[in-house]
């Protein structure tokens, strides 16, 4: 029965894999094979002779001892521990959204295009690749991919230029990502997870990820397309700023990064802080909008007829469900091979069996190579799955140098290809970029700025 579970976790990655190819969306295999793997365990658990005890982080002893209603008992508690803690990682990313979307709502982004004021392209290219690694490591790599792309559509627009613009946007969102908690959806995972803290985190990975930005930006500025200065016609449009778009800027960047610290101060999970700045921001959201919408009231006549003005309602139906829905899936997924003892048991081979590259990692003798390969993995296929699997994999206490470096490998290592990051892809849609076109302009770059930063995170985590 193991094998077949196996065989279904390997298909539904294909199908992930394979999104564009096929045209179904990524969620669904991910939800299928979530659902089909827990249903096979279920079927099936009198039969498997390991169980994986998340808590101790080693296989449960005596369990094929264990009777059956002892068994489905411990499927059913194992399957609430996963539940709870991808909850936690979701709860937390539908605040971030929000509070995104709200900021949006009151054209507060705009606030950012008005910083540039030059021409020329290589100061556009480093304004541009600056910002990105910036702001992602605020409001996550996606969220600033989106948002820099749309203010790079409305100052370059000359096309076959801006796909480069694009490119390197992507490689820096993905590099500033990296380095911050808040930054990437697998850096929040470990981050919640409590195998990396922000001090360590920060002091592991900042130096690492700003080369992994600053070299390929640099290489760039050298390119022919990003000499001279860029020709543009002034769009007569209304520029007028909405009153609160700058405050609600500043609020809500600010509730986002409120939360580590509020983590630190109080000790309570991630999502807590997350619900308290989405609550503040909404505030005054709600007050500057002088909108009567109450959120207890959803389908009331009241709350219909003050939807349209209300920036809640319209950032809640703003925010990726889809993306919230594959994490689900994708997160249980991997559970469902973690429970079963497949990834410790993978780990362990891949322990015994692999070279050791460079310094070894401290612990329990993981090879450098094993998180090189991550990183590279992560550029084929989702970088989200391969970090939920690392968890099960590996047991390291937190801010060991392991979580560290799994945390730059599968941030940056996925800018390597258009289709190896959440930024990618979304510039990847926004653009028009072919797969083939960014793996021959920019993958070279990509592949320079992770190995330089892999460099030098093996020179700083000597320094902890």
């Amino acid at each position: 029965m193991t094998i077949v579970i196996i065989f279904v976790f390997v298909m539904g990655y294909l199908a992930i894999t394979l999104e564009h190819t096929i045209k179904i969306d990524k969620l669904v295999p991910a939800l299928v094979m979530m659902a089909i793997c827990w249903a096979l365990i279920a079927l099936g658990i009198d039969s498997f002779p390991n169980w994986f005890d998340s808590s101790k982080h080693a296989l449960l002893e005596g369990f094929g001892s264990f009777s059956i209603d002892e068994k489905m008992h411990l499927m059913e508690e194992t399957l609430l521990h996963h539940l709870g803690k991808t909850a936690e990682i979701l709860v937390f990313l539908l605040g971030a959204m929000t509070i995104v979307e709200i900021i949006d709502y009151f054209d507060g982004f705009s606030t950012i295009k008005n910083f540039v004021k030059t021409k020329k392209k290589t100061n556009i290219l480093w304004i541009f690749a600056i910002l990105a690694f910036i702001l992602s490591a605020i409001i996550d790599n996606l969220t600033a991919t989106i948002v820099l792309i749309s203010i790079l559509q409305k100052i370059v627009k000359d096309k076959n230029i801006r796909l480069y613009y694009a490119g390197l946007i992507v490689i820096a969102a993905n590099a500033g990502g990296a380095w911050s908690p808040i930054g990437d959806v697998t850096t929040t995972m470990l981050w919640i997870g409590n195998k990396v803290s922000t001090g360590h985190l920060v002091g592991y990975l900042f130096l690492p990820s700003l080369l992994c930005m600053a070299v390929p930006t640099f290489i760039a500025s050298f390119l022919p397309v990003f000499k001279g200065d860029l020709e543009f016609e002034e769009e007569v449009e209304d520029n007028t700023v909405p009153r609160y778009s700058s405050t609600m800027l500043y609020i809500g960047l600010t509730a986002i990064v409120f939360v580590p610290v509020f983590k630190v101060v109080t000790h309570l999970p991630p999502y807590i802080g997350m619900m308290l700045s989405l609550g503040v921001v909404t505030i005054f959201a709600e007050v500057y909008s002088r909108s009567k919408f109450s959120m207890t009231a959803f389908g009331s006549s009241e709350s219909d007829a003050n939807a349209h003005h209300s920036p809640v309602h319209h950032a809640l139906s703003k925010i990726e469900l889809p993306s919230i829905l594959f994490f689900l899936g994708i997160l249980l997924a991997v559970a469902s091979l973690e429970s079963l003892g497949v990834l410790f048991q993978f780990a362990t081979s891949l322990k015994d069996t692999m070279p050791m590259l460079g310094t070894e990692l401290h612990g329990e003798g993981v090879s450098d190579l094993v998180i090189l390969l991550l990183g590279v993995g992560s550029a084929v296929i989702d970088n989200v799955p391969l970090v939920a699997a690392s968890l099960g994999m590996f047991s390291e206490p937190l801010d060991n140098e392991l979580w560290h470096f799994v945390a730059y490998s599968a941030g940056t290592g996925g800018s390597m290809l258009i289709i190896g990051s959440a930024a990618g892809v979304v510039a990847m849609g926004m653009e028009k970029i072919d797969f083939f076109w960014y793996l021959k302009k920019m993958s070279w770059l990509a592949l320079i700025g992770f190995l330089v930063g892999t460099a030098a995170f093996m020179v700083t985590r000597t320094w902890f």
